[in-house]
């Protein structure tokens, strides 16, 4: 608002305004935040599935397994080891095909988990 207080040319600003706007930043905030760490978390899950590979790791380890399956779960369909985006052949085949794939789908989460949180971010 803008009313003139005693004719000093001061504003007054409606105290309930001012909180629930506050409110809404930190709100926001607290969002922006949560989705930049959910897709930092799913960018490392890719990323330690990929290294899983790179590193020869038992497959017939629970830990391996467990990374391995939420890496395929999170994968988002484009870089599935299945079907990957790029498929290579020859020495080290499936090594270069994870490295490549969930590389890719972790910078894909990184950039898109940015792009939301700036949106988001008051």
């Amino acid at each position: 608002m803008s009313d003139d207080i005693e004719g000093t040319g001061a504003a007054t600003v409606d105290p309930a305004s001012s909180s629930r706007a506050l409110t809404a930043a930190r709100w926001r905030d607290l969002g922006a935040r949560v989705i930049w760490g959910v897709c930092v978390t799913l960018a490392l899950i890719l990323a330690a599935a990929a290294f899983t590979f790179a590193l020869e790791a038992n497959a017939n380890n629970d830990l391996v397994k467990i990374v391995r399956d939420l890496a395929n779960a999170f994968d988002l369909g484009f870089f599935d080891l299945d079907n990957p985006v790029k498929e290579f052949t020859g020495k080290n085949d499936l090594v270069k095909t994870a490295l490549f794939n969930y590389g890719i789908a972790a910078v894909v989460y990184l950039v898109a988990g940015r792009l939301v949180e700036r949106i988001v971010r008051p």
